[in-house]
């Protein structure tokens, strides 16, 4: 049954950082292709990543890939930073920068193309959105909401807006284009993360209150990846039976 089609592709290539929007991607086992790739580790918290929890304003840094999609090796990663210096991962006077502003020592960790933990990934290896639901909780909110906040990896714009009517889909597939399966698993509960504005780290906890009172904390549902192959913008999606 047509649900939909595909409206965002979003993926992040380093952790925290802001997502880049692409046009097509291959689908990995894990999910988006370099999709929280690259991290920066807290090494004042033994094996923890750094995250928008402890350093708000990572999310006003850009990354995006920068190159073909290659199962070798990542292309290049190319980070703009809040002030508008683009400069590559791994750059030392980043590294000061996020020291500095986080008051943290960190370094840096990279996985590989074929395989992203789920602990970089969080805990499923897709996260979607629809555009019914978003529309839904501006009205519950009473703000305009920004998808972005929600760090999804798909935004869905349904043929029939109904609003939340993906957590009724939970243990079925559904297909994107003509090759990826996903299974929808449960609901992504939210954290403060969703309280930062990704444009530009202002916080409003307003946000978390109003889903923890109205929606009991849920926005947003995880999928893991049955089937892998490429996405793209404008591809139908279909709930299968």
């Amino acid at each position: 049954m047509l649900i939909g089609h595909i409206k965002e592709i979003v993926r992040y290539p380093v952790k925290s950082f802001h997502g880049e929007r692409v046009q097509k991607t291959k689908v990995m086992e894990y999910g988006l292709y370099g999709d929280r790739s690259h991290a920066f580790l807290d090494e004042t918290r033994s094996g923890k990543f750094l995250t928008i929890t402890q350093f708000p304003e990572m999310v006003r840094y850009k990354a995006r890939f920068v190159g073909e999609e290659l199962m070798e090796e990542y292309p290049g990663v190319e980070i703009t930073t809040p002030e508008g210096k683009v400069v590559d991962w791994g750059d030392e006077d980043l590294i000061r920068e996020i020291e500095n502003k986080s008051k943290r020592k960190v370094s840096l960790v990279k996985y590989t193309p074929s395989y992203v933990p789920l602990g970089a990934i969080e805990e499923e290896h897709i996260q979607l959105v629809t555009d019914a639901s978003l529309l839904k909780l501006k009205e519950i909110w009473g703000k305009e909401v920004n998808y972005q906040r929600f760090r999804p990896n798909l935004l869905i714009s349904l043929k029939e807006k109904v609003p939340f009517i993906e957590e009724t889909w939970f243990g079925r597939r559904i297909k994107i284009g003509r090759e990826v399966e996903i299974q929808l698993k449960r609901h992504c509960e939210r954290c403060m993360i969703i309280t930062v504005n990704p444009d530009n780290a202002e916080q409003d906890s307003s946000l978390l209150k109003t889903l923890v009172q109205q929606r009991n904390n849920h926005f947003g549902v995880y999928a893991s990846v049955i089937k892998t192959g490429e996405v793209h913008v404008g591809d139908e999606v279909f709930l299968l039976e």
